[in-house]
């Protein structure tokens, strides 16, 4: 037991911290990304409205492990896409970092979409008609007269993104990214007798990690909700 947490402390932290860097910047690239496929989605045009159903059919339809591989090996091996300076001397972890960063970002952003867009569904079609009435092009009423209401409609539902793409990140260590995970099933090689102790410590880091989260959404869903 004391092997085990010699070995196990001083590297849990810095797995966590990889975690929870992995989700923050997921997050705000699945937002904007997820955010521009919205647009496109409700937008009159269209191919807009085409390619981004397409996109987020395809991509929330395959499996996520298969995307982070395809960044891998689709984008890096094979067409050479450089996320990282090759004269650092953390290329490859870098690398893999901006890598998996990419391919959850390709993933979630499908799920932020349609969060989004059902909370547009809940916006009443009279006020973009009135919106158009004025002389407001479609960039303006949905910046300034929908998404602002759809944001809000959609929180809840984006809080569960937020929580699942937390979760998410474990398939990170497909390519070989040192977070949490990881990090777990090394420890569980060289201390497989202690294998629920060390089962219970990571599953209580996510827990963590993850029901906060849950909380700040459903305290500030209620706050924001539109009183009748």
């Amino acid at each position: 037991m004391d092997a085990l947490w010699a070995d196990l402390l001083p590297k849990l932290w810095p797995a966590f911290w990889t975690t929870i860097r992995l989700t923050v910047y997921s997050a705000f690239g699945s937002l904007v990304f997820g955010t521009l496929l919205t647009a496109m989605r409700v937008s009159p045009v269209g191919i807009l409205r085409s390619l981004s159903a397409f996109y987020i059919n395809t991509v929330r339809n395959t499996p996520l492990t298969l995307v982070i591989i395809f960044c891998s090996f689709g984008l890096y091996q094979n067409l050479g896409l450089q996320l990282a300076s090759r004269d650092s001397s953390t290329f490859l972890v870098d690398q893999n970092f901006r890598l998996a960063v990419l391919g959850f970002i390709l993933y979630t952003s499908c799920f932020v979409a349609e969060s989004l867009r059902s909370g547009i569904n809940t916006v009443h079609f009279g006020q973009a008609e009135a919106a158009r009435s004025l002389g407001l092009s479609f960039g303006q009423t949905f910046s300034t007269i929908i998404f602002p209401q759809a944001w809000r409609a959609a929180l809840v539902p984006l809080g569960n993104t937020l929580i699942a793409l937390t979760k998410n990140t474990t398939i990170a260590s497909a390519i070989g990214v040192a977070e949490a995970s990881l990090l777990m099933k090394s420890t569980i090689e060289f201390h497989a007798n202690e294998l629920f102790i060390i089962f219970g410590v990571f599953a209580v880091g996510f827990i963590i990690l993850t029901l906060p989260i849950g909380l700040i959404i459903g305290r500030a869903a209620e706050k924001m909700a539109v009183k009748k």
